[in-house]
């Protein structure tokens, strides 16, 4: 067994000293050579799959999202409406209490309590001066017809003579009278 150092060759002929696979080839097989990337049909039907899902993902996440905000803007309009019914709330208990009362009494309709003497500036215009103090002034309309007015005007339209239509042709009686 004299032989180079560099060549460490074990009983079996191989090196490294361990045995060869029964029936396996003593010669090196050449890789098989790489010819860019080639798409198999797993990777195809992987591909069709992951976009199928995405697809169905994506609509699902579109009305979600639309969901989301319809259920802010209702939460919104609900926090929104609650707020007037608390307010309306508050003045309904202040329209309870006698004092508030008397208070809106004077400042709308220029009411003075027994014993108080009320005074209201006039302009040159005739007009109030200050805070304006609304009266309560009566629009006059013209009475509208009822409906009795009408079936009494029907009834006397009913029983009056028809007049004749006015036409520029003289009348035939006439012609043959004067002929």
């Amino acid at each position: 067994m004299g032989g180079s150092p560099t060549s460490k060759r074990g009983p079996s002929g191989q090196r490294g000293g361990r045995p060869a696979a029964v029936g396996a080839s003593t010669a090196t097989t050449p890789a098989p050579a790489k010819s860019g990337r080639r798409l198999t049909t797993r990777a195809v039907v992987l591909m069709a799959v992951v976009l199928l899902l995405l697809a169905s993902y994506t609509s699902t996440l579109h009305a979600w999202w639309e969901q989301r905000s319809e259920i802010q803007a209702t939460k919104a309009e609900i926090a929104m409406r609650k707020q007037t019914i608390a307010d309306l709330e508050d003045q309904k208990e202040r329209w309870d209490d006698p004092a508030f009362v008397k208070q809106q009494a004077k400042e709308r309709f220029g009411w003075v309590s027994p014993g108080e003497v009320g005074y209201r500036v006039i302009g040159s215009d005739g007009k109030v001066q200050g805070d304006a103090v609304p009266t309560l002034d009566v629009p006059t309309q013209a009475k509208a017809p009822q409906w009795y007015d009408k079936l009494w005007g029907s009834v006397e339209a009913a029983g009056k003579e028809p007049e004749a239509p006015k036409t520029n042709q003289p009348d035939p009686d006439k012609v043959l009278k004067d002929q």
